[in-house]
């Protein structure tokens, strides 16, 4: 009791305005992170051209901001998770500045996915809120409308307008080569992967809003429904068709878990299904739809079906981290080699050193051992939090399980080397702990804690009387 009265004391001190938030400076952050996630790379393309390099690293002080003001609050949560991997992050440092590459900056940028942006997860957990976790989704899906439209300026502009601008005013372009003669658009990021994990999180919330419709606001719904399929062919992403495709599985097994969703469901089947009729109509559309069309075929000839390439690079990670080891150092070539940053700062060029697959990188930088601990952390974790977001599916809340569609490819294969694909996974895992916080609970520690102050004033007012 007396622990509650000194927590509430120091989270609301004398003069302090009642309901003020203790945690609203670092939400804040937490808010600004999600933010420069989504927007970083328009400032270095089109802004800040000239400080495209810094910006790159921008997130990375602010992280270490929030998490030390988690830590001075007392409130930053334990892990197994988080203690292990911070090891592995101190001894692959060392390990990459005496044994492997030598380089300390390059170490320094590895080890800082580790030692910054996974503690991150923790304390995004610990600080927002189950309300806060559906605001960011509304403003996902606000961001999502004008989002759209300019990916589709940048399909149908030539790679040298401005809207098409690379990273650091590079005039030559920053879409990436797609099918007939047509780019795939990055949007408001350095790189086209940020287009297709922004909208593949959009859809998770489109699907959330979809069973919770008194939530949102109707109109922004089916706007960013729209936005949503309309990005499938404009991204040409055959990535974010598989996203899009897991999060819609997951509203249907939700559906089944909950037969009150069911006319819900049936509603989106409904708008999806006259919104591609209506936009098929339109040339714009079809010429993205014929690309994306073309881009498949292409992409079957070569890696076959869309379902046999997704279980490959799914199924075969694992074999294709080990299928080298035997011939790398045991405690790897050194911690961030495997970056674009990394690479850059060896060789002078940005290209693949060790793997471009995710799991080949752990592997190849941090060795067998370690390499191998990681994954098997980050896979343990996604395991954690999907079983979680079931039990609490099964309890009615949808929230977690529908953000799961999105973290359960990303969280443990999602390409942490490159610096969008990080700041997703660390976002989407983060907020997935902050779903399944109890605000309901909280409110009531919080009336608690208020009612125990107010009993040991009297008290103490009654003790001074009889003194």
């Amino acid at each position: 009791m007396n622990q509650n009265i000194a927590s509430y004391r120091k989270a609301n001190p004398p003069g302090k305005p009642a309901g003020t938030d203790p945690d609203r400076l670092i939400k804040r952050g937490i808010w600004t992170y999600f933010l420069l996630l989504i927007f970083e790379g328009a400032l270095r393309k089109w802004i800040l051209p000239g400080l495209a390099t810094p910006i790159l690293l921008i997130r990375d002080p602010l992280a270490l901001w929030i998490i030390a003001l988690v830590w001075q609050k007392g409130i930053f949560p334990r892990s197994f998770y988080l203690t292990l991997t911070v090891i592995i992050g101190i001894i692959g440092t060392f390990s990459a500045m005496f044994l492997g590459h030598g380089s300390l900056p390059v170490a320094i940028y590895g080890a800082r996915i580790l030692l910054i942006q996974f503690p991150l997860i923790f304390a995004i957990g610990r600080i927002m809120t189950r309300k806060d976790v559906v605001e960011i989704g509304k403003v996902l899906l606000y961001i999502s409308i004008p989002m759209v439209v300019l990916i589709g300026l940048q399909f149908y502009s030539p790679q040298s307008a401005l809207v098409n601008r690379g990273v650091g005013g590079d005039i030559e372009g920053g879409g990436f080569s797609g099918a007939l003669g047509y780019f795939r658009p990055p949007g408001t990021f350095s790189f086209t992967n940020g287009c297709t994990l922004f909208f593949g999180f959009v859809t998770s919330f489109v699907m959330y809003f979809w069973l919770n419709q008194k939530e949102i606001n109707r109109a922004v719904l089916i706007m960013a429904s729209m936005a949503s399929i309309m990005a499938i062919p404009l991204s040409i992403s055959r990535t974010l068709l598989v996203s899009d495709g897991i999060a819609v599985f997951f509203a249907v097994l939700a559906t089944v878990s909950n037969v009150q969703h069911a006319g819900k469901m049936i509603m989106f089947g409904i708008i999806s299904f006259v919104s591609l009729i209506v936009l098929s109509q339109f040339s714009f559309f079809q010429t993205a739809t014929e690309t994306i069309t073309t881009r498949f075929d292409n992409a079957s000839q070569s890696e076959g079906t869309l379902v046999n390439s997704v279980a490959e690079r799914g199924l075969s990670g694992l074999v294709g981290a080990l299928k080298h080891s035997d011939e790398e150092p045991f405690l790897g070539y050194g911690i961030g080699m495997g970056t674009s940053v990394g690479s850059k700062l060896l060789t002078g060029k940005v290209t693949y050193l060790i793997s471009e697959g995710e799991w080949g990188r752990l592997v190849g930088e941090l060795g067998v051992a370690l390499g191998m601990t990681l994954i098997f952390i980050r896979v343990g974790l996604t395991f954690k939090i999907f079983f979680l977001a079931f039990k609490r599916l099964g309890q009615g809340d949808i929230l977690p399980w529908m953000l799961m569609s999105f973290g359960f490819l990303l969280i443990p294969q999602g390409q942490w080397s490159q610096p969008t694909s990080l700041g997703f996974s660390i976002l989407i895992t983060g907020l997935l702990f902050a779903a399944m916080r109890n605000d309901v609970a909280i409110a009531k520690n919080k009336v608690t804690e208020a009612d125990d102050e107010k009993i040991n004033d009297r008290t103490r007012t009654v003790q001074m009387k009889l003194s």
